[in-house]
């Protein structure tokens, strides 16, 4: 054993840092293979996706259900982490509360496998769905209230409504070819602009 003292102190916080990087990089990729192949995909092929051994996805998440959530909670946060960061790039808060949407009925659509599984165990699917609230309304709010303000659409509407509204709209979307809910979606969206006088 070397450096005994000052080194040791500092590689715990990298390692740290290393760790939560690296179930970035498993959960990102167990999100990818979930949306091509569903959530029964073989756990080697988002081993292989992810470049890690099967061992270090089993000591992550032991069973593939601590994997689904875990990969549901990961993008829950990522969608709710982009609305901020919309906000800041968007030419416009509408503009951003579109691009926003557009995220979230990409995670709407993917997950249509996950609620299944999830079903079975229903005290899960229920923290989930909290979860999911709990994180997602207040970044709705957020960007329809800059909307508002901007003067863009009218004040009125509320996040939690409207999020509703919006997964109805890409209920079974999946499969009927002649239906686009993406495409129903940017109505109701643009539905929201106030009328210019």
């Amino acid at each position: 054993m070397n450096d005994s003292g000052e080194g040791a102190g500092q590689a715990a916080p990298a390692r740290r840092k290393d760790a939560r990087r690296n179930q970035q990089t498993l959960l990102d990729a167990a999100a990818a293979v979930f949306v091509t192949s569903g959530v029964d995909a073989p756990v080697r092929d988002i081993a292989a996706r992810a470049g890690v051994g099967l061992g270090t996805i089993y000591r992550h998440f032991p069973t593939r259900a601590d994997l689904i959530i875990a990969v549901y909670r990961h993008q829950v946060d990522a969608c709710a982490d982009a609305g901020s960061a919309l906000l800041a790039t968007s030419p416009s808060p509408h503009a951003a509360l579109g691009q926003w949407i557009n995220l979230f009925v990409d995670f709407l659509v993917t997950k249509h496998g996950l609620a299944a599984v999830l079903q079975a165990d229903n005290a899960g699917f229920e923290a989930l769905h909290a979860y999911f609230l709990d994180r997602l309304v207040p970044v709705c709010t957020e960007l329809l209230e800059a909307a508002a303000v901007a003067g863009e659409i009218r004040p009125d509407i509320d996040a939690y409504e409207l999020m509703r509204g919006v997964g109805n709209l890409c209920i079974g979307a999946d499969s009927d070819p002649r239906y686009d809910a993406r495409r129903m979606v940017e109505l109701l969206i643009a539905g929201l602009r106030r009328p210019h006088h």
